[in-house]
């Protein structure tokens, strides 16, 4: 019984781990999402049955792959579809070895570009993407918009049909191809990163495999084009992966920027991005992920969270804003003012941006309110902005957080 409950558990841990890339070689060969989604679980179900007498394969995904592969080549034949397949899709599907031929030996890239083809509107092909190359759920997905999961799975099912009744190819595109289609893959693995850096929702705040796979996306991605941004964006998440160590405590509580202890972070992990960095501003075409990663490096920098060089760090955020205007950037811009300039500086800049309304389901708005607020000993109205945080709030260590400022706000006016 143990040994059987410990190979369940080596199979759920695979599960996590390599399913997504056992799903995207699945799509490759099969062209369907659905019958590659059913494919992959029979191919699990396959293993929980036979593995436990035969032991774990060598290769365990390819394994899976072929396991999959059969499974679906069955259940074509029983609903005669295999026969109105094209011969292309035909012969792949049933040859015994499929060879790789892309340049890129990747799958799970491969997917990511036919999920982010230009055809498809690009709500849907980051939803799209963040679903079946990440494997997140409508949830997370709907909550890295802000928007609803409802509206989150129609994008998806529609952008699955597009690529089926459009033919869409699944491949990576040519060179000449590739800058055109840039900006969506790198937004795609910075969102899948960010997942991972600070889950949308559930108990746990980091998801390292999540951020992992991102990262390993991102040099993949930096190979195949040596762009200015493609550093950028690596530099940007290992700059910030760097710091993981050190943003839970041991009791598994959020950790603040200004309170962790520096000497957790990853040091090879920054050198790295910052060497990164420097290369992408050298360039001169510098993006927003260059901006980001160059904002990261300077906190990274600081020995002490109060030799932040907040002058340069505002700087840099001005030109973001111009970059790319979104209201987040607006709120983080906010915030870094808020440490340069004072509290009421920030504190005019968020309500401006509270009344606007984009941000009014994101909790990390109320959240720097409620701080500025408490800066200015106005307990009170802290306590409200603590409590509408909370509200917004989907994920267990911040609420916790959370809630504790609010504890001691209350405390602190009784």
């Amino acid at each position: 019984m143990a040994n059987t409950i410990t190979l369940a558990r080596q199979i759920s841990e695979l599960y996590q781990r390599d399913s997504r890339k056992v799903l995207a070689t699945l799509i490759r060969l099969l062209g369907d999402f659905d019958l590659a989604e059913e494919a992959l679980h029979e191919a699990f179900h396959a293993a929980l049955k036979q593995w436990p007498q035969d032991g774990i394969p060598a290769n365990p995904c390819a394994w899976l792959v072929s396991a999959g592969r059969f499974k679906a080549i069955d259940q074509l034949r029983k609903t005669a579809r295999l026969t109105a397949l094209p011969d292309e899709t035909l012969a792949q599907l049933t040859a015994a070895e499929t060879p790789d031929s892309e340049p890129i030996a990747d799958d799970q890239l491969r997917l990511i570009f036919t999920c982010c083809h230009p055809s498809l509107a690009n709500d849907a092909q980051l939803a799209l993407t963040l679903r079946e190359v990440c494997g997140l759920t409508t949830e997370q997905i709907a909550g890295a918009f802000l928007t609803s999961p409802t509206t989150v799975a129609q994008r998806i099912v529609r952008a699955k049909g597009k690529i089926r009744d459009a033919g869409i190819p699944y491949e990576v595109p040519a060179p000449a191809e590739l800058p055109q289609r840039l900006d969506n893959v790198l937004q795609v693995i910075y969102l899948l990163f960010n997942e991972g850096y600070s889950a949308s929702l559930g108990p746990q705040l980091l998801d390292s495999s999540l951020s992992d796979e991102a990262i390993r996306l991102g040099r993949l991605m930096l190979q195949l084009l040596p762009d200015a941004e493609t550093a950028g964006l690596l530099a940007l998440m290992l700059l910030q992966h760097a710091r993981r160590g050190a943003r839970i405590s041991a009791s598994g509580e959020l950790v603040l920027l200004p309170q962790q202890d520096r000497s957790l972070w990853q040091h090879n992990e920054i050198a790295e991005g910052s060497e990164l960095v420097q290369w992408a501003l050298r360039t001169r075409r510098i993006g927003p992920y260059t901006l980001q990663a160059a904002i990261a490096a300077l906190h990274c920098e600081a020995a002490a969270a109060e030799q932040t060089d907040w002058q340069e760090i505002c700087g840099l955020y001005n030109l973001l804003l111009q970059a790319d205007p979104s209201p987040v950037i607006a709120l983080n811009r906010a915030v870094a003012i808020a440490m340069r300039d004072g509290p009421a500086a920030g504190l005019a800049l968020i309500d401006a941006l509270e009344q606007q309304g984009e941000l009014s389901r994101y909790h990390l708005l109320y959240a720097a309110k409620a701080d500025l607020l408490r800066r200015l000993g106005l307990n009170t109205a802290a306590l409200q902005a603590y409590q509408q945080a909370l509200l917004c709030c989907k994920q267990a260590p911040e609420q916790r957080f959370l809630q504790q400022q609010i504890d001691t706000l209350r405390a602190a006016t009784t």
